[in-house]
């Protein structure tokens, strides 16, 4: 069976983009494990798991609804980086880089869902 999904370029930048999550919180303080780790990963691993979700629905509208998802939870995932800056969980370059990584797939998921709806009016 093939997973469609699994082509999409946006899919692999948000695969990876949840890589480095993992990465990056496996140096959190072990007091974070069931707060900010949690929440970060949940929400990494949310952005790529709706775009996989909603590139396996029959309709347009559905796979667009999914990648609003996905773009709230990188939305997530931005904002508790950035809580987590500033409790000194992270180098400055390491929210640079990841955050330009979240501005790349934020991006890549408005192109995708605007040719969702040039391809619907056709």
């Amino acid at each position: 069976m093939s997973f469609g999904f699994k082509n999409l370029e946006v899919w692999k930048v948000s695969k990876s983009f949840a890589k480095d999550e993992y990465e990056l919180t496996s140096y959190f303080p072990s007091e974070e494990k069931f707060g900010l780790v949690a929440q970060l990963r949940r929400a990494a691993i949310s952005v790529m798991s709706n775009i996989a979700e909603g590139a396996g629905r029959k309709h347009k509208k559905e796979f667009d609804h999914f990648l609003y998802l996905a773009r709230g939870s990188l939305n997530e995932t931005v904002a508790q980086l950035e809580i987590s800056s500033e409790f000194g969980y992270l180098k400055e370059n390491q929210l640079d880089l990841i955050e330009e990584k979240a501005e790349r797939i934020n991006r890549m998921l408005w192109k995708l869902s605007k040719s969702l709806e040039k391809s619907e009016d056709r």
